[in-house]
C-alpha cells in the first residue's frame, strides 16, 4: 500500500508499480490531471508534490508515499474557486481545457515562490506546458490577475 495526502485528505492505494497518473485517474477517480504525451513533454499530467510541479505520467505512485499531492481538484470548489481559477475564467484563458489542470497547478507553485512574477517569469514557469489553442497571452494575463488578487 502507498499512503499519501491527496488534496488535503489521507488516501491509501495499492502499490502495483503504476504511475501516479493512473492511480489518480483510475483508482481515485480524478479527471483533472490528464495523459497527453506520457513522456513529460506536454504538462497535461502535472500535479504538485509537496508544492512542487511533478509529471504524474512518469512518477511512480510509490514515490509519493508520505507526501502531499495536489491536483487541480484540490485548488478550489465551484462555490469558492481558487484566485487562479477565477482569473482564468475572467480572462477566458482556457479554450479546450485539456492543458489547464497542469497549467493551473504549475501557476500555483509559481505564485507560492514568487507572489509578483513578471511576464518573463510566468512564461518561463509555464513553458513546459503545451497549449495548442493559442491562449498563451490570456494565460499570462490570468496569472498576473490572480497574483494581484492574492497579494491584496
Amino acid at each position: 500500500m502507498v499512503a499519501f495526502t491527496l488534496n488535503g485528505a489521507a488516501v491509501s492505494v495499492a502499490d502495483d508499480g503504476a504511475p501516479l497518473l493512473h492511480v489518480l485517474r483510475g483508482e481515485l477517480g480524478l479527471s483533472g490531471p490528464r495523459l497527453g504525451c506520457g513522456a513529460e513533454a506536454c504538462g497535461a499530467c502535472v500535479v504538485l508534490v509537496d508544492g512542487a510541479p511533478a509529471h504524474a505520467c512518469t512518477l511512480p505512485a510509490q514515490a509519493v508515499a508520505g507526501r502531499s499531492v495536489t491536483t487541480v481538484e484540490g485548488l478550489g470548489t465551484p462555490a469558492a474557486p481558487h484566485p487562479l481559477q477565477r482569473a482564468f475564467l475572467h480572462e477566458q484563458a482556457g479554450q479546450c481545457g485539456f492543458c489547464l489542470s497542469g497549467i493551473l497547478v504549475a501557476a500555483v507553485a509559481l505564485l507560492a515562490r514568487d507572489p509578483d512574477p513578471d511576464d518573463a517569469a510566468i512564461r518561463a514557469a509555464l513553458d513546459p506546458h503545451l497549449c495548442r489553442c493559442g491562449s498563451h497571452n490570456r494565460i499570462v494575463r490570468a496569472v498576473r490577475r490572480a497574483a494581484a488578487e492574492m497579494r491584496a
